[in-house]
């Protein structure tokens, strides 16, 4: 056999071999596929783009699916917003009621214990607003003189600053003007935004309804029906899906009682400086205040620019700044003290994702994006961090270990005898 012949009958062999190299590391299915010998991209793989090359397009191609799932999650919530705020809205008057019920189902049934669970929520709420409509209607006769004297106060002041701003009663009856005027010509307008106002009432009714029916069966029966969910996923997912779902819940019911007490302790706190510094309208600014802190980094700001304005439309400039400066104190003192005594380590968001998550929240839902986007973010990252498995963390700060010189090894000239 000639050095051609040899040459001529291994070439078909090393053809084969390189030609199904890309089958390799392929599945069954890959290999039965139509041209998968002849066309190594049928199976993901190509010799001619570059390895980065191949794995930017595959993080590339996985990001855009996951960018469109959670632009579909977006978009489906949008559709059915009414009962996406109804659940969440139940979810937080479980969280809030869970304790009382678990409380009170020790010497009663469970159903007896939701009901009055809810008659007295109801009852304090009403209890609140009714307290706020007294005193606002005790104080009505008076408010009008304190506030014109407050006005006038303030026009004083402003004449007399260095900045000489003077507006007369001829200034402020053309602004009157002005507005009547902008009223007849936009009543059109101002008609149709009444009507859509009470049709979002009408609403605002109907999710309060349908999420205090959720509430009831969630605290009833809450228990049951995840399980039933559970039981519902494979077998193989059911001990992840629970242990996530116990965390989210953990860091959500901790979220919310932590934010309604803080919440409760700021009006508290916010009533008392009001009344002894003798501003108007304490107990509405308080629950102002309460809401608030609802919304954070911006709800407790918003509410006490609010209160120091009726302050100083009622008392004068002093009495404006002591209550900037008492409500200044108790955001440190619930900042500082009160939030970490309460949530504890239930929620661990740092300053920067929290004001990361109320803007992103603010821009995409307006008010009610900044208030569900700091417990959605840290129910996320509650669940990520206990599914995850992560490496042991590298002390960067740390001094480097001493490098250690090879030692030379001496070898011995052989001796000559």
């Amino acid at each position: 056999m000639t050095e051609r012949d040899v040459t001529t009958s291994t070439e078909p062999s090393e053809r084969s071999r390189f030609s199904v190299k890309h089958l390799t590391a392929a599945g069954p299915a890959a290999k039965k596929v139509a041209g998968a010998r002849r066309n190594p991209s049928v199976v993901g793989y190509e010799e001619n783009a570059p390895h980065w090359l191949r794995v930017v397009a595959a993080w590339s191609w996985r990001t855009l699916v996951v960018v469109a799932a959670v632009a579909l999650v977006f978009w489906a919530t949008s559709r059915i917003l009414l009962v996406f705020i109804s659940v969440f809205l139940a979810f937080v008057f479980t969280a809030v009621l869970r304790p009382l019920v678990n409380l009170l189902a020790r010497i009663m049934p469970r159903g007896l214990a939701t009901t009055i669970s809810l008659v007295v929520a109801l009852l304090a709420v009403a209890g609140v607003f009714t307290y706020v409509g007294v005193s606002v209607a005790g104080q009505w006769s008076t408010l009008g003189d304190r506030f014109n004297d407050g006005i006038a106060t303030i026009l004083t002041f402003l004449e007399d600053s260095p900045l000489h701003l003077t507006v007369t009663n001829d200034d402020v009856q053309q602004w009157l003007e002005t507005g009547q005027q902008w009223l007849e010509d936009n009543s059109a307008a101002v008609a149709s935004q009444a009507l859509s106002s009470a049709g979002s009432v009408a609403l605002v009714f109907t999710a309060l309804a349908l999420a205090t029916f959720c509430t009831v069966f969630f605290l009833t029966r809450g228990t049951d029906m995840w399980h039933w969910f559970l039981n519902q996923l494979p077998l193989r997912v059911r001990e992840s899906w629970h242990e996530g779902g116990e965390i989210a819940w953990y860091t959500f019911s901790g979220y919310t009682r932590g934010t309604f007490i803080v919440a409760a302790a700021d009006g508290v706190l916010a009533a008392i400086i009001l009344v002894l510094v003798g501003v108007p309208l304490a107990a509405p600014l308080a629950v102002l205040v309460f809401i608030g802190a609802f919304i954070p980094l911006i709800g407790a700001p918003v509410a006490m620019a609010i209160a120091m304005v009726v302050a100083l439309a009622a008392n004068g400039v002093v009495d404006a700044l002591v209550v900037g400066l008492g409500i200044a104190l108790i955001g440190q003192f619930e900042g500082h003290v009160l939030t970490p005594l309460v949530m504890g380590k239930q929620v661990s968001l740092h300053p920067v994702a929290v004001a990361l998550s109320v803007t992103a929240g603010t821009l995409v839902a307006g008010i009610l994006g900044a208030v569900i986007a700091v417990p959605l973010v840290a129910v996320a990252w509650a669940v990520f961090s206990r599914l995850r498995h992560t490496d042991p963390p590298t002390d960067f700060d740390g001094e480097p270990e001493p490098e250690v010189e090879p030692t030379s090894e001496v070898t011995e000239e052989p001796r000559t005898v």
